[in-house]
């Protein structure tokens, strides 16, 4: 068999390019504007609040399903993944040169057994804290309240503690993270089910005319008390997407109103906590994806038996729950949700039959030629994401230009996304044919690096094969 970790030339900053994670990443940092569109082209809670808010119909709830079947969480599962195979990548190589520096000193010696070189530690804690500081100027700047370059960069600085790791145990702690993550999803699934079940049991013993225990009086109690702060919750979410539906409209926003309301959803999100649960998130997968770099996964190092065997398990569990559950959202189920007890578990499993997916076409003349475009994409990954923060939340949907806020239901919402991300990819393909790197990449490497690195294209040798495929 041919190895199928096809390679591409080094970097200006001389970190080499493996094409198939180029391709991964390319696909992934598409897709991720099929997740945040709706939350630049309404408002951002609607996505889970008020899902038909702008709109239902069956396209709509078509497009729905789709994305929520196929796309909810894994591409950026798949990016988290990615990310953690660039700190193997970059971490492994770091070392190797750090060997030779032979310093001593018990300190040095220390945190040597437990994380690695130090200088390779200080150097990736550096690089990250850099796309740390972009993300915060993805937000406050460029007013994307949903950016993921802030929170990749936090979490990787806890990921890349564990590198010396092995695989089996990086991706049960990966695992174990993510599932505490939700606070036992299963648990809570089962656990409500058999609240409701004996709710209905009670309210039918009171209608009996039956006296009541003080226990199922307090359960009944406890019952309504949640659904009071439930209601309170949900009035109060409408009342925050009713503003920001003012703010960000043609008819009544403007810039500062606009502005104003994506600072206010950062707020929003910081006061809640919920960034906590973004960095854990991404850790854990990150942690997951180092796993399966370490056993030549991501990179299409193993057999065609292995990734066929692979996407039927994956997609088998993971499609199958997440559509039951999308279904679910779309007839307003109410109560216990299959989401809630697989939420997780299907997100991985359903972006580890992606990247079976991908890697069994890539052995086929054409699969390849299909998803060679997506190395571009893959390769100035960073840009492609601030271009579509750029044409989404600078050109279409804001009230000083098109002014398309609140104009689209999901339908559209799918469709835009696709448009806009067929044109980034056909300029990524430009792009990389002219220049070495792309504009943002090439900001955030040179302060990395602390020198300019070289901007337009170069002939830079090749780095040969990074894993070699499994026969």
């Amino acid at each position: 068999m041919t190895s199928t970790s096809m390679t591409t030339a080094a970097e200006p900053d001389g970190a080499p390019r493996v094409a198939s994670l180029d391709i991964l990443r390319g696909i992934a940092i598409l897709g991720i504007l099929f997740m945040n569109i709706n939350a630049m082209g309404g408002a951002m809670e609607s996505g889970w609040e008020d899902l038909w808010r702008y709109g239902h119909s069956r396209a709509d709830e078509v497009a729905y399903f789709l994305r929520m079947t196929l796309a909810d969480g894994t591409a950026r599962c798949l990016l988290e993944m990615l990310f953690g195979a660039g700190m193997v990548i970059l971490t492994d190589r770091a070392a190797a040169a750090a060997e030779a520096s032979g310093r001593s000193g018990r300190l040095w010696r220390i945190g040597h057994r437990l994380f690695g070189p130090l200088a390779v530690l200080r150097a990736y804690y550096w690089r990250n804290f850099v796309l740390f500081l972009f993300g915060v100027a993805h937000i406050f700047i460029l007013l994307w309240a949903g950016d993921i370059l802030h929170t990749y960069g936090f979490a990787a600085m806890i990921a890349v503690l564990f590198r010396k790791l092995g695989p089996k145990m990086l991706l049960a702690l990966g695992l174990t993270m993510a599932l505490l993550q939700l606070g036992g999803g299963a648990y809570s699934y089962v656990d409500r089910t058999a609240e409701l079940q004996q709710v209905a049991a009670i309210e039918a013993k009171q209608k009996a005319g039956t006296a009541l225990t003080a226990p199922e009086r307090k359960m009944l109690a406890d019952v309504k008390d949640r659904k009071v702060k439930r209601d309170k919750r949900e009035a109060d979410a409408n009342a925050r997407m009713a503003k920001e539906d003012v703010a960000r409209s043609a008819e009544t926003g403007t810039f500062l109103s606009w502005a104003g309301a994506a600072w206010s959803i950062t707020g929003f999100i910081q006061a809640k906590g919920l960034e906590i649960l973004f960095v854990w998130e991404a850790a854990a997968t990150m942690l997951v994806g180092a796993a399966l770099f370490r056993w030549g996964v991501l990179q299409g190092a193993r057999s065609s038996r292995f990734y066929i065997i692979t996407l039927i398990l994956a997609y088998g569990f993971g499609l199958s729950t997440r559509g039951i559950g999308a279904v679910e959202e779309i007839i307003g189920h109410v109560g216990p949700s299959i989401t809630w007890a697989t939420m997780e578990v299907a997100r991985l499993a359903t972006t580890l039959g992606h990247v079976a997916l991908v890697h069994l076409l890539l052995r086929t003349v054409a699969g390849t030629r299909a998803l060679k475009p997506f190395e571009a994409a893959g390769r100035t990954a960073l840009s492609v994401y601030i271009a579509q923060t750029m044409v989404c939340l600078w050109v279409l949907y804001p009230p000083f230009m098109l002014g398309l806020y609140g104009q689209q239901g999901w339908a559209a919402w799918m469709l835009t996304a696709l448009a806009v991300n067929a044109a980034l990819l056909w300029g990524a393909n430009v792009w990389v044919r002219h220049y070495s790197i792309a504009p943002v990449e090439w900001a955030w490497r040179s302060i990395v690096a602390w020198r300019r690195l070289p901007f337009r294209r170069r002939d830079v040798p090749s780095v040969g094969p990074a894993v070699p495929a499994a026969a």
